[in-house]
């Protein structure tokens, strides 16, 4: 039985993905600085999961929460780590605070689950550790300095801990989505409320120089998801330090 925790499971993307693991099969343990989007994450879900209230920006509490769930519900066999902030704002303009913010989760706080996580993996010589960033790591976008510089040290963070894992048979790969339909999203829209607001990212904008979604369409949570599911699964057991892009094509893969 694989023994999945999901961080940043509270909404979005970390919501569908603790979904699909759990209608294929994972015993779950959720956790999001978010506790009422984290019950009715639960509430979705058919059986019982953990749920642990958690600020990933706390290294003594994420440990302590790593701890307590191994010992109350098993070994982490698996990581999905979905949570993130996002904020946008030139680089030359932009406040200090926020960009400390964003790296201080994006970032720090993605080293705190991975290395709790990562050593008790270690010790086991078995696991596998998926972390969703975004297409913003690899390709410029337009006032998103801070969210886009953080994503990218994600994802090098990412690859290289999978280069150090791969001797105990550990993998770790990065799920970078592009434009997907939730609450952050809808945040850049002028009325987060009309669908038609994804139409902005699926056109594209050249004022910006960001090209369009040859699909024709932004992504769901669960196109996300059954990204993450694979990755984690023993179908992926060749895949690692790898950075797989979920975008419907809009980065051109640059």
């Amino acid at each position: 039985m694989t023994h999945t925790l999901v961080v940043g499971a509270g909404q979005g993307i970390g919501r569908a993905v603790a979904v699909t693991l759990a209608r294929s099969g994972h015993t779950l343990s959720l956790a999001d600085v978010d506790a009422d989007g984290l019950a009715e994450t639960a509430r979705r879900i058919d059986g019982a999961v953990t749920t642990r209230t958690l600020d990933i920006r706390d290294a003594d509490a994420v440990a302590a929460a790593v701890a307590d769930i191994e010992a109350s519900t098993g070994p982490i066999t698996a990581l999905a780590h979905v949570a993130g902030v996002f904020g946008t704002g030139s680089i030359l303009d932009s406040d200090d605070d926020q960009w400390r913010n964003i790296f201080d989760v994006n970032l720090f706080g993605l080293l705190n689950v991975v290395r709790a996580v990562g050593r008790t993996m270690r010790e086991r010589r078995a696991g596998s550790i998926v972390v969703v960033g975004s297409n913003a790591a690899g390709v410029p976008r337009m006032s998103m300095g801070a969210y886009g510089s953080s994503k990218a040290a994600a994802t090098m963070l990412t690859r290289i801990l999978g280069l150090e894992l791969a001797q105990y048979g550990i993998r770790a790969n990065i799920v970078a989505p592009g434009s997907t339909d939730t609450a952050m999203q809808r945040s850049l829209w002028t009325d987060p409320t009309d669908d038609d607001g994804a139409l902005g990212a699926i056109t594209g904008d050249p004022a910006a120089y960001k090209v369009g979604i040859p699909l024709g369409r932004i992504a769901d949570p669960a196109d996300i998801a059954d990204t993450v599911e694979f990755l984690l699964s023993e179908r992926a057991r060749h895949i690692t330090m790898q950075s797989v892009y979920v975008d419907g094509g809009a980065t051109l893969r640059a």
